[in-house]
């Protein structure tokens, strides 16, 4: 009986530490001047590996059906297929010059902009093939798409404009000036969000005609757009300003600045309530508790672009990628 005891508790023991190591959830930051994406233990916010990219990746994006988180490879000319819960890579497929990156809403088109080639490329998404090449004029940044998948929107950086694309007929549907070196557009309350980097503000416009509307000031540099899971709160990363400010999704008024040194960029958000950073100039990504303002700090590559958050995937093991 005592050695059966003893076998027992030995089993829980071992069940709980194979519990304690499947949970905490991954995380995964793209280092794009490192060639790398650090995979980080988010229960212990610890990074315990890089996988190494070929040049220069930038933007990552979750599949439709799950399975695979796709990275852009930009100067690499290619686009990773990695497992979420692992990081394992599942395959490399050629994409041209891959920087920005979504799926539409309804999964069908996979939109990519071609920051450096001036081109804003939409694929079928089961398929990768490309559907519709647009040649833009210049620099194609950020994008977002309508709810209904119908239209897709498109920052322009170095000539002060958002263009929109019509997926139905796949013709361009108009070009405006929105502000000086747009970067995030959101669709929100149905309206378009243009954060205008070389300025202080965002600019809300009319997604039929491209009319802006108005502008919100956020801070200095405005430069990513972020709506919160309950999608009551919309964040603005000013990447300038060295801040991160939470405002009202409903009527688009502040609530609070954060102070976040180092260039804040891209953000994810925990299921515990902090808010993840990255700081692309600092080396480094900050885990905001947004009720207090304070914040951890996450060490990892160089210029830290992207971030994705598995928080149901098991915690990462010190295993080499190379």
């Amino acid at each position: 009986m005592r050695r059966f005891c003893l076998l027992l508790s030995f089993c829980f023991t071992v069940l709980g530490f194979t519990a304690q190591a499947m949970a905490g959830g991954i995380a995964f930051v793209i280092n794009s001047a490192g060639a790398s994406i650090s995979v980080i233990d988010m229960a212990t916010q610890k990074e315990v590996r890089r996988i190494p990219t070929l040049r220069e990746p930038h933007h990552l994006i979750l599949s439709p059906d799950g399975r695979s988180l796709l990275v852009g490879d930009t100067t690499g000319n290619q686009m990773m297929f990695l497992d979420p819960n692992t990081g394992q890579v599942q395959q490399r497929v050629p994409v041209t010059d891959p920087y920005q990156l979504a799926f539409s809403p309804n999964g069908k088109f996979l939109t990519v902009n071609g920051l450096a080639r001036n081109q804003v490329d939409v694929y079928d998404a089961a398929s990768m093939k490309l559907v519709k090449r647009f040649p833009v004029v210049a620099t194609p940044s950020h994008l977002a798409y309508s709810p209904d998948s119908s239209t897709v929107f498109v920052s322009l950086q170095d000539c002060d404009k958002l263009a929109a694309f019509d997926l139905r007929t796949m013709t361009p549907k108009w070009t405006v000036p929105v502000g000086k070196t747009p970067a995030g557009v959101l669709w929100l309350n149905g309206k378009v969000l243009v954060a205008d980097m070389g300025t202080d503000y965002i600019a809300v416009v009319d997604p039929e005609t491209g009319k802006v509307l108005e502008h919100v000031e956020t801070g200095k540099g405005a430069h990513n757009l972020f709506l919160s899971p309950d999608r009551k709160i919309l964040w603005v990363n000013n990447r300038a300003g060295g801040t991160t400010v939470s405002m009202d999704a409903a009527t688009l008024k502040p609530i609070r600045t954060y102070a976040i040194p180092g260039g804040p960029d891209d953000m994810d958000f925990a299921p515990n309530g902090k808010i993840w950073i990255t700081r692309r100039w600092a080396e480094k990504v900050a885990v905001l508790d947004p009720a207090t303002g304070s914040f951890e700090t996450i060490d990892v590559g160089r210029s830290p672009h992207g971030l994705f958050l598995n928080p149901r995937g098991p915690a990462p093991t010190v295993v080499s990628s190379r």
